[in-house]
């Protein structure tokens, strides 16, 4: 009773023992690596008891616990690197005055390199004054004094051209590698293939589909650069388990009720019909006589058929009717009526659905999950033209053949798509594209009814929220009265003078998803990167 303190001390006392043993179930399938049957258990007592937190916890753990294992970090496997130059490891100080050419030189000189000076260098008179520097930074100030560059050619010896475009396209040292990256999709190599061209203006990349790898060939401080962020890049995607509920209920009523009183007449000459029927001769003899003399081809299953029906308009001629006559001689007429009928007849039919489903994805990939069953569905039939038993029968041949079926197969039940993303730690936005199809129970020309029901669209729900994505309710009422004029109008007499048809049909649809977050998004940020100049 709503009022009885005792009652509701009772239930709810016995709602938390329910729960408590849900738990203690779903505690032990978890520790015994029994995953779908611990979600079960923790989805029952979330059922019970929506609001318990420790329950909502352990389904979180019990899906992380399916969660396969995470691929591994990036890394570098193959590296050709660039060649190092080897200055001898002092500093000194330079105060130079005179021909650029002859700074370089200089330079080389003073660390034990070998320096060769490229035609297209001009000379120039410059200015040069630096204290306590080594090799590179010696070799960098030069070179933005003169408007020049340095490449290695080996390891005592430098080349120095002026610093354009196209020499750095041809005289830069470039360095290899191969980085293993453990990408879900070629289209994930391929974007980090455009960040790397965009960020360090790195222009040879082949992203490897097939392996997982991309090879950069770059000059060393822009590879330097790039290996840096691949290995900060954190590739494993945000996931989420999609708890999905849908409800059906179908309901289908028809109701046939009342009396068929004869409204069709029909009036004939009685001689004339009576001469008519005692003169026809055997079908069977005429069609055999037909086909002898060339009237009727033996393909043409259409002409045959005619006769066939004329032999059944024989069995059920006129006199086989209830017949009233009036008149004499040759002008007896009769007049033939209908059948009485009484109908009282009900069909009902109702079906109860529920369908419960957990979808894991992957933030930013679709997912696909079905769960029915494929019903076959009889497109044609295919058969020689002249095909028929009744017609093999009455020609006295053995030709028939049965008709070969062509089938196609459609998938009845729950069909998901759904798409996800992941936003901080809490916040999950979905777009979904949902389709239930079932059997309507009605066929059209022997062709079964489906019953299709499709949603799609895009919602932003909080983790662990339950939201009522998609609902529908429709019923339809139809009545129909046929019987004689005026006597099918009166009430109550029209119950049983006339034949009443009521066709009742009601459906109801209800869709609710809850995501969980199953591993969320990375909220910590790479490292700096600094890039040196040429």
């Amino acid at each position: 009773m709503p009022g009885d303190i005792d009652f509701a001390t009772a239930r709810e006392t016995a709602r938390q023992q329910l729960v408590f043993e849900h738990l203690e179930l779903g505690n032990r399938a978890l520790a015994a690596d029994e995953e779908v049957e611990a979600l079960a258990e923790f989805q029952s007592a979330l059922t019970l008891d929506p609001d318990n937190q420790f329950a909502h916890q352990r389904m979180v753990d019990a899906v992380a616990e399916s969660q396969p294992k995470l691929a591994s970090a990036p890394q570098v496997v193959a590296n050709s690197g660039e060649v190092q130059i080897e200055p001898a490891p002092v500093h000194a100080d330079f105060h130079f005055h005179g021909d650029s050419r002859e700074l370089f030189e200089d330079i080389g000189k003073t660390y034990g390199i070998r320096t060769m000076i490229d035609e297209s260098v001009a000379s120039r008179r410059v200015g040069f004054d630096i204290q306590n520097v080594d090799f590179f930074t010696a070799l960098r100030v030069a070179g933005e004094v003169t408007k020049t560059f340095w490449s290695a050619i080996d390891e005592k010896q430098i080349l120095v051209v002026n610093d354009t475009p196209e020499n750095h396209r041809e005289f830069d040292r470039m360095a290899a590698r191969t980085f293993y990256v453990p990408a879900n999709s070629p289209q994930e190599l391929n974007d980090l293939g455009n960040a790397l061209r965009t960020l360090f203006d790195i222009r040879f990349i082949s992203p490897r589909p097939s392996g997982n790898t991309i090879a950069v060939r770059a000059p060393q401080r822009a590879l330097d650069a790039a290996t840096e962020l691949i290995k900060s890049l954190d590739i494993s995607r945000p996931q989420v388990a999609l708890d999905l509920r849908l409800y059906q209920i179908s309901r289908q009523l028809t109701r046939n009720l009342g009396l068929h009183i004869p409204n069709n007449f029909r009036l004939i000459n009685i001689p004339a019909g009576a001469l008519a029927a005692l003169g026809g001769q055997n079908i069977q003899q005429l069609i055999n006589q037909l086909i002898a003399n060339g009237g009727i081809n033996q393909a043409g299953s259409t002409a045959i058929s005619a006769l066939l029906a004329q032999l059944e308009g024989q069995q059920n001629s006129i006199f086989s009717q209830p017949l009233a006559t009036f008149g004499g001689g040759k002008t007896l007429m009769g007049l033939s009526l209908d059948q009485l009928t009484a109908t009282l007849q009900m069909n009902e039919s109702t079906v109860k659905g529920l369908e419960h489903a957990i979808l894991r994805a992957a933030a930013g990939q679709e997912s696909a999950f079905h769960v029915g069953s494929r019903y076959p569905i009889l497109n044609a039939s295919f058969a020689p033209v002249f095909n028929s038993p009744a017609i093999a029968q009455v020609i006295g041949n053995q030709s028939f053949t049965a008709p070969f079926p062509s089938f196609s197969y459609e998938d009845l039940g729950l069909s998901i798509k759904a798409k996800p993303q992941v936003h901080g730690t809490s916040d999950v936005s979905l777009e979904l594209e949902l389709e239930v199809r079932s059997l309507g129970g009605t066929s059209l020309n022997g062709v079964p009814v489906l019953n299709n029901r499709q949603f799609k669209g895009a919602i932003s729900l909080k983790d662990g929220e339950p939201a009522v994505v998609a609902s529908s309710i429709s019923r339809t009422e139809q009545r129909s009265l046929s019987g004689i004029p005026g006597f099918g109008e009166i009430p109550l007499l029209n119950k049983i003078t006339a034949s009443n048809t009521l066709e009742d049909d009601s459906d109801e649809l209800l869709l609710v998803i809850t995501p969980h977050i199953v591993s969320a998004s990375p909220t910590s940020y790479g490292p700096e990167i600094w890039l040196s100049a040429r």
